[in-house]
């Protein structure tokens, strides 16, 4: 059931979501903290909103060092490539080590603890692919609560498009697995796909609330979910409740949204004593939840892996476009979500391509799935032979050719 808060503290989280400056954020925050009462029922909500005031001191302190010209590091990286990669883990686990091994960045690789203080991106090449790896500063106990930058560190992962958590073989892997676990679920940020997901998109326009349920509520109505959002003050806006939502979900994604990152764990130092029967308890303490990938930084062995093993976990398709009346099509793939059809494909090409679409032609892979026949399909049939006339709901997949007619 929803925590119940009183009506002081509801009204006091509205002033939360309009503040307009961190200072503004904080002092709200800091009195909504002290309206809501101490029990079981609250502690989500209370624990939610303590790493939010550790976050925002922390900003401002970075703001105010700015200023003064004492600098400080940066955390926020702008993506590039077909995917950002945060590589995640305690201190002295190989971060460094597998960032120089895969990809052009310089990085200080050192034995002394806590070498990486901001984040250092670099490009690694798959295929004709390029995915960002970002190397994080170290996680340690603590960080989702404000601990040694673990606020900007988690930020990072919450905005990356999937993860490396990255383990040592001569330690105690499944203990370091158990630490990064916890501080991601501590930050709302799962590793597997949520039985639920919502998204409230907050409006100022007198436009009304709009509650779409593309899942199912399982034990309360969109009566009662409006009714939720307007007594925290949220009249205006859009809500999308994907899967299976109960009303603690709704309330939990008003304080602080739940976000899904892919991960795979990458296990290093396999040259390690002990380190395959180390390997072996890992992949039974995770089971088939997470993929693992046993590499040696130090021998350069199990790199090879990896590649695949990301394109596979992003859960992404490479779809290339040809132009009408030319033989040969783009070198370079539009990266799509797997199940993605030529709807979603003309959409990211151009709206015009999605508006004035006609049809389209396939060249596809053979495959026992692709059967079809001569003429425009809307169906998730393939077909046996290429090109293709299709329609905008004719799904794709990896190494897919299209070309698309407009009217």
């Amino acid at each position: 059931m929803p925590a119940n808060l009183p009506a002081q503290a509801k009204h006091k989280w509205s002033e939360v979501s309009s503040a307009r400056t961190p200072q503004e954020k904080l002092q709200a925050l800091k009195e909504f903290l002290s309206l809501v009462p101490k029990h079981k029922g609250t502690s989500r909500i209370r624990a939610q909103a303590k790493r939010q005031i550790a976050t925002l001191r922390r900003e401002i302190e970075e703001r105010k060092q700015r200023r003064i010209g004492k600098g400080g590091p940066k955390f926020f990286i702008e993506k590039e490539g077909a995917a950002q990669i945060v590589v995640l883990g305690p201190t002295n686990v190989g971060r460094s080590s597998l960032l120089t091994s895969i990809t052009n960045a310089k990085v200080t690789v050192s034995s002394y603890p806590f070498t990486t203080l901001e984040p250092v991106p670099g490009m690694f090449q798959y295929e004709n692919l390029q995915f960002q790896i970002v190397e994080a500063p170290p996680l340690i106990e603590g960080s989702a609560d404000g601990e040694a930058r673990g606020p900007q560190t988690l930020a990072l992962a919450r905005n990356a498009d999937g993860l490396i958590l990255m383990v040592d073989l001569s330690q105690n892997p499944s203990k370091q697995l158990s630490l990064i676990l916890s501080e991601l679920e501590k930050a709302k940020i799962l590793t597997q796909e949520p039985r639920a997901r919502v998204d409230i998109e907050r409006k100022h326009m007198n436009v009304g609330l709009k509650i779409l349920v593309l899942g199912r509520l399982n034990d309360c109505t969109v009566r009662d979910v409006e009714q939720l959002l307007k007594s925290y003050r949220i009249s205006d806006g859009t809500v999308k409740i994907y899967g299976e939502a109960t009303l603690n979900d709704i309330e939990d994604a008003v304080f602080e949204s739940t976000v899904y990152r892919p991960a795979i764990i990458v296990a290093n130092k396999t040259d390690a004593p002990n380190a395959m029967r180390k390997t072996k308890k890992l992949s039974s303490l995770v089971g088939n939840r997470i993929g693992s990938i046993p590499i040696s930084c130090k021998n350069q062995t199990g790199l090879e892996k990896l590649g695949v093993e990301l394109f596979k976990m992003l859960n992404i398709i490479r779809v290339y476009t040809k132009e009408p009346n030319k033989r040969e099509h783009s070198p370079r793939p539009f990266i799509l979500k797997k199940g993605a059809m030529i709807q979603d494909l003309a959409k990211q090409i151009h709206s015009d391509f999605y508006e004035q679409f006609n049809y389209a032609k396939v060249w596809a892979k053979p495959s026992e799935k692709r059967k079809g026949v001569n003429k425009i399909s809307t169906s998730k049939r393939r077909f046996p032979f290429s090109p293709q006339k299709v329609g905008l709901t004719f799904p794709l997949e990896d190494g897919d050719i299209v070309e698309i007619h407009t009217k």
